[in-house]
């Protein structure tokens, strides 16, 4: 049990006090679940709720049955323990296929899960655009390539195929879905709508054959549908400009230009090719501070949680090269990093959520190592961790305030949806 004074302190001095309601709420019950009762000193005021949210509509597409068995798969809240919470809930349409609320964002980042007062680790990554990382390999350079999650720990050496075993992950995650075994999710799919549709897809008696095959046929679905043109699109206005059908203005050209030159964003985040994913899927450090509003530092401030990413993942299975990564997170897709149904929508950025604009991150990207540098007059924190931090491409760029602008606007042309 954490020192219940410490954390009535870390509520007062963090921006909890300021949270939205709905967000408060839930942290709330989940101090009552640990003993703690907050003070009344921290009742959030009335603040006015942003407008409703936007509906997306993505390119409509036609899917394949086994796609369309995924999307059922995807978006079923029947799958979780309280039937409350399905992939969709972390990975929404309307903001890229990730976390689709606002205040959570704005703070801890990270979701609840189908229990309540029960949180996540890290914030979610994209959804979409992550159909062609590899089977986690270690290239002649020592580099760890592919892999899902943030870790990489859904390696593609079970099924071949890291997608489909990164699907299969949150049902049983207790933090997440909270499903106990593969058997509870099949037996909920065996009585749901879409339970004919499965045998049409993998064959008579998919589902009441063997418990682990019928569990792998899940990921591979949600994974085709993870794939399908419908999660991604391409429906950019880079992709539009990329097909000679639009232009960019000279601001998103100097962005561009900025990007694979002097700011070496394209060292890791790739931009070759017709349809680039803007990501070499690799690790990398890039010393993002601890972010003290995720829910698990709240509820145990005095706990060891430095996140080591890929070298937590290679060190839980004993691989030699766990020291060498500790730190190194997935390098994400950048594919419609600033898309939201609102202007007014907080995204958060990083694999903890610590920031929240591109403004922010392009800014420390620039300035992460020059004394002084910071954020709304505060200095830059130290990096949640210091090992393997990366040095060589970024931390002091000597980037202009209007090369950061031409460097975001630059980002802003990869949502997807966009209409000339």
């Amino acid at each position: 049990m954490p020192n219940k004074t410490n954390l009535i302190n870390r509520l007062l001095t963090t921006k909890l006090a300021g949270m939205k309601k709905n967000y408060l709420i839930r942290l709330s019950f989940a101090l009552l679940s640990a003993g703690i009762i907050l003070n009344s000193c921290t009742k959030d005021p009335e603040i006015e709720e942003p407008p409703e949210r936007a509906v997306m509509q993505l390119k409509s597409t036609e899917l394949s049955l086994e796609e369309q068995l995924g999307k059922f798969l995807f978006y079923d809240e029947n799958l979780s323990a309280n039937q409350n919470q399905s992939c969709a809930s972390c990975h929404d349409p309307g903001v890229g296929f990730t976390g689709p609320d606002s205040d959570i964002n704005l703070h801890g980042s990270v979701y609840e899960g189908s229990i309540p007062g029960v949180f996540g680790h890290r914030k979610p990554p994209a959804a979409s655009y992550g159909g062609n990382s590899p089977v986690l390999y270690m290239d002649n350079k020592g580099t760890w390539i592919g892999g899902m999650f943030w870790d990489g720990r859904a390696a593609g050496w079970t099924l071949g195929d890291p997608l489909a075993e990164q699907a299969q992950g949150p049902f049983l995650n207790p933090l997440e879905q909270a499903l106990p075994d593969a058997a509870s999710v099949i037996s909920i799919i065996q009585t749901s709508s879409y339970a004919q549709l499965f045998d049409d897809v993998y064959g008579a008696g998919a589902l009441n054959g063997d418990v682990n095959a019928a569990y792998d046929y899940v990921g591979l679905a949600i994974a085709a549908y993870e794939r399908s043109a419908e999660v991604n699109p391409f429906s950019s206005k880079y992709d539009l400009w990329l097909n000679g059908q639009v232009q960019l203005t000279a601001q998103e050209k100097k962005g561009r230009a900025l990007f694979q030159g002097k700011a070496k964003c394209s060292k890791c985040h790739s931009i070759k090719g017709k349809q680039p994913m803007f990501t070499d899927f690799t690790y990398d450090n890039i010393g993002i501070p601890i972010n003290y509003e995720n829910p698990n530092l709240v509820l145990f401030p005095d706990c060891d949680c430095v996140d080591m990413g890929l070298g937590g993942f290679l060190e839980s299975i004993g691989n030699p090269t766990a020291a060498e990564n500790f730190g190194k997170h997935k390098v994400p897709t950048l594919r419609n990093v600033d898309l939201r149904p609102y202007p007014e929508f907080v995204k958060s950025y990083g694999h903890n959520g610590y920031f929240k604009s591109l403004e922010e991150i392009v800014h420390f990207y620039n300035t992460r190592d020059v004394p002084g540098a910071g954020w709304n007059g505060m200095p830059w924190p130290a990096p949640e961790t210091r090992a393997n931090l990366n040095t060589a491409e970024l931390g002091d760029l000597k980037l202009s305030a209007a090369e950061e602008n031409a460097i975001v606007a630059f980002l802003k042309t990869l949502s997807d949806g966009y209409i000339p």
